[in-house]
Order: structure tokens, then sequence, then C-alpha cells
């Protein structure tokens, strides 16, 4: 026997883990899905909120590995590195976000099928 979810309680809490990522880039942002794969009992939220905490942590990652380079060139340069390497970080801004409403467009148009962003390493 099929276990039967709620589908607008799914669909808020798949889009609130995805959209966590914009609230802060402090660990609140990764902790709002935390606590919803703790709280839900539904496993697409669950698998939801798991690709949201990888996709966080990607981000992450990805973020320092590429600015900690682009800072540091930057501040060697006077400043002239960031202008050269502006269309590398608005890129990896307008991937960042686009991803994030994909997700969110992904939640709301099909609720009872999981999110996986392209490209990321899973760690959970």
């Amino acid at each position: 026997m099929q276990a039967s979810y709620n589908t607008d309680k799914r669909k808020f809490l798949s889009c609130l883990s995805h959209a966590a990522i914009f609230f802060s880039t402090l660990l609140f942002s990764i902790g709002v899905p935390i606590v919803v794969k703790l709280i839900s009992d539904d496993p697409v939220v669950k698998t939801n909120a798991n690709e949201s905490i990888n996709f966080h942590l990607n981000v992450w990652f990805w973020g320092t590995v590429i600015g900690a380079p682009i800072a540091f060139i930057s501040w060697v340069t006077f400043g002239i590195g960031g202008i050269i390497f502006f269309p590398v970080l608005a890129f990896g801004y307008l991937l960042h976000w686009g991803l994030t409403f994909w997700a969110i467009a992904h939640c709301l148009s099909m609720p009872d099928e999981p999110f996986r962003y392209p490209f990321i390493f899973r760690i959970f």
C-alpha cells in the first residue's frame, strides 16, 4: 500500500529547501534543508532536501576554489584582476541562481518527482 502525502506541503517544503540558498551565505541557509529533512517524513521532500544540501556544499566549494584566487589576483593587481574576472564571477552567480530557480520551478510543476541538480558532487 502506498502512502499518500499532502501535495501542497510537499511543494512548500521542497521549494523551501531549494530556495534556502537565497536566505544568506551563512550557515543559516544550509540549516533550512537540514531541518526540513529532519522534520519531514515525505521521501520526495527528504530527497529534495538532500539535493539542496549537496548544492549548498558545491556552491561553497566552487566559490572558494574559484573566488579565492580571483580575490588574490585582484588584491595583487589593485582591483584590475577583479575587473578582468568579473564575467567569471557573474557567470557563477547566474548559474547558481538559474539552477535554483529551475529547481523551484520543477518542484512546483512536478511535486511527485525529486529534482536533481546536474553536474554536482553528491555527498549526501
